[in-house]
């Protein structure tokens, strides 16, 4: 007989594995959104109550840990239009606390360790809200300059650091670490409140949009390939600690510090306190919290760290965070103002975003008249309407939040707030999909969605248009010469001409770089279609199972189901695509202008012919160069950013670089692109 009790625990474990799934995938796509797209969608407060409860839950359901849950990693990956960098030692981030209790757990926990009941000498630091670097100097000099990315590999972008005023060349030979002859210095780049203030300025006097907050105008600015334009950006750096060091020691954090500066390089000193056990700590971050608002840069919590360098070694790390150290977060800024309407705003995807307009108020410094309101769930759960009083907040300094309504102030004639069921733009029926918060405009071809959906398509990632950039979407969007992606592959160099800053030259070249990108992999292709839910990934996962496009157009959401990876939401989605008329007639249009698909080798093949095999691309290949890297991990090998005496070969496009040279002196087997897909069996 069968023991009804059991099934109940499996019942209730799969509700336990269904939520922790469920916060997995909340807890990654607000990473890609704050790491990679420098664009932060929800609090800190928000994204850290999430985090705990996963890791509650795997704490007390450890057979459902998984190794590539967010808890086991640090944050986004490194994005791949730059060369990456490896870090010698990993770049962690800090666990946040919020409450005093918090605190005093923290200590605890750290006296325990250590096995001591005395007090211990904490440095209190202003936690900056920048984007963490990392510089290496060998013997004085810089030599590279990355992101964290996920910790252990980051974005190389030693030109673009090179052009930071606040960031020396080379180290000058003075004080505590003068001795050093390699050393990993770490720390935020981050914008200055009265330089942000006049890039926005500048911005808006050219028509640019406005970024929403110094930390995004750093991070945009760190990552531009063209270092001229992160050199007029003004950006600054502070050191907060080091990775690795040689030929030189020091005791604490605050003589690393005060060596940090004697070597020439800023450190976060000035407002750092050395305090003695946790009611110290606790005073320094209320006098932190007091003075915020006037420090010229734009903090968001206090960074206790213990002093001693030696304790910190043997308190060691978690998976993503040391031992030794918190981000003791200050409670978001609020303010109260008044709701003049609600506008909604369409994105890429589709997606209908409620926007509060308000009426202007000043949050900590910074005038806010827009809040986000996310989906119909969240305005409902609220009952926020047009007219109302709110409490607003800036968790974390990112977009502004309504946290409550003052339903006493209401106009006894207001109603509750409906997102429109048609798209506000182009009229075409505005769909909520099961199991999703947000409805969706489902015509691709939406004007307000079809700038952002052309550069999708165009992107690295995607199609690979190079030189089609958002100025030249701009153009052909507003001047009606591109209405839907495959109108792309129908343009004349007659027409490009007629273009604002479009020469002859300039034309026959992104004419001749569209043909180029007529021949792509199905996956890739795939995924330009800016199918909602449907990442690279994903867009590999149903390639891999289903063949070709025509055969995942015809799937229904069951069938879609069944491959590893996809769940009802996504499945839906797909389905819904590809039913939507429009979107089957710009496919047929593409295929018709000679867009050609191959299959990629798949990463699950388990092929090992390159094993152990180490490979570096230099020049410009036919195939994009994120292709050629999967191409050789897929067949057990890797892909270096330099050559060294240890890489196996060079594959050398046209105009390949000082590479080259390098693998000339170092007597590295060179190879032409023909060469290598002989090599490693790409299927045309």
């Amino acid at each position: 007989m069968m023991d009804p009790g059991k099934d109940h625990q499996t019942d209730r474990l799969e509700d336990i594995h269904a939520e922790i799934e469920r916060l997995r995938n909340f807890i990654r796509h607000h990473d890609y959104l704050y790491y990679a797209m420098d664009a932060p969608e929800i609090s800190d407060r928000e994204y850290d109550t999430s985090f705990k409860k996963l890791e509650r839950l795997e704490r007390d359901y450890p057979q459902l840990l998984a190794p590539d849950s967010p808890t086991q990693r640090v944050g986004g990956a490194a994005l791949e239009r730059f060369e990456q960098i490896t870090h010698a030692s990993p770049m962690l981030s800090l666990s946040n606390i919020f409450e005093v209790g918090e605190l005093i757990d923290f200590d605890s926990r750290v006296r325990k360790l250590l096995g001591t009941v005395e007090p211990i000498p904490y440095l209190v630091e202003p936690k900056l809200d920048g984007v963490a670097i990392e510089l290496v100097y060998q013997n004085g000099v810089l030599v590279s300059g990355g992101t964290r990315g996920d910790g252990t590999v980051g974005e190389d972008v030693t030109p673009n650091i090179k052009k930071i005023r606040t960031i020396p060349l080379s180290l000058m030979r003075n004080g505590l670490l003068a001795e050093t002859n390699l050393i990993d210095i770490r720390g935020e780049i981050f914008m200055a409140r009265s330089d942000f203030d006049a890039l926005n300025k500048e911005r808006d006097e050219t028509g640019q949009p406005s970024f929403a907050n110094p930390r995004n105008a750093a991070a945009g600015s760190i990552r531009q390939l063209d270092p001229a334009i992160t050199a007029r950006r003004r950006l600054r750096f502070l050191a907060h600690g080091v990775g690795r060091i040689e030929g030189a020691s020091v005791n604490t954090q605050l003589d690393l510090l005060q060596g940090l500066i004697e070597l020439g390089i800023p450190s976060n000193l000035e407002h750092a306190k050395l305090c003695g056990g946790v009611e110290a700590v606790l005073e320094h971050y209320r006098v932190l919290n007091q003075i915020r608002n006037q420090l010229p840069f734009e903090i968001d919590g206090s960074v206790i760290k213990v002093n001693s360098l030696d304790w910190q070694t043997q308190l060691g790390t978690k998976s993503r965070s040391p031992r030794w150290a918190v981000a003791y977060k200050f409670e978001p800024m609020q303010a109260e103002t008044r709701i003049v309407r609600i506008d909604v705003g369409v994105g890429r995807t589709g997606t209908l975003t409620p926007v509060a307009i308000m009426e202007p108020v000043n949050v900590g410094g910074v005038n806010v008249s827009r809040a986000t309101l996310h989906n119909q769930d969240e305005i409902d759960r609220k009952d926020i309407r047009e007219g109302d009083v709110v409490l607003i907040q800036r968790a974390g300094d990112v977009i502004p939040e309504v946290v409550k309504v003052r339903s006493e102030c209401r106009d006894s004639h207001s109603h509750p707030y409906r997102i429109p069921d048609h798209c506000p733009v182009c009229g075409s029926e505005a769909v909520r999909l099961q199991g999703q918060a947000a409805k969706r405009c489902l015509n691709s071809s939406c004007p307000a969605r079809l700038k952002e959906t052309i550069k999708h398509f165009a992107s690295r990632d995607a199609m690979d248009i190079e030189g089609l950039g958002d100025k030249l979407v701009e153009q052909f969007v507003d001047k009606g010469l591109v209405r839907d992606p495959a109108d792309i592959y129908y343009l004349e160099v007659e027409t490009l001409v007629s273009l604002e800053r479009m020469a002859k030259k300039s034309a026959t070249n992104l004419i001749n770089a569209i043909q180029k990108s007529k021949k792509v992999s199905s996956d890739r292709f795939l995924f330009s279609l800016g199918i909602p839910l449907v990442g690279a990934t994903c867009a590999r996962l149903l390639v891999q199972s289903f063949g070709d496009i025509s055969s995942i157009a015809k799937k229904d959401a069951l069938e879609l189901q069944k491959v590893p990876g996809i769940g009802p939401e996504v499945a839906q989605s797909v389905v819904t695509f590809f039913s939507e008329p429009r979107n089957a007639q710009m496919i047929e249009r593409l295929m018709s202008a000679g867009i050609s698909l191959y299959m990629r080798p798949e990463t699950s093949s388990g092929t090992t012919s390159l094993q152990g095999k180490n490979f570096v691309f230099t020049g410009s290949l036919s195939i994009p160069r994120n292709d050629a890297k999967k191409i050789v991990e897929a067949s057990g090998g890797s892909v270096g950013s330099s050559v060294t005496r240890k890489t196996d070969y060079v594959v050398a496009g046209e105009d390949p670089g000082s590479k080259l040279e390098k693998a000339r002196e170092f007597g590295v087997k060179i190879i032409s692109e023909d060469e290598f897909k002989a090599l490693t069996g790409v299927a045309e």
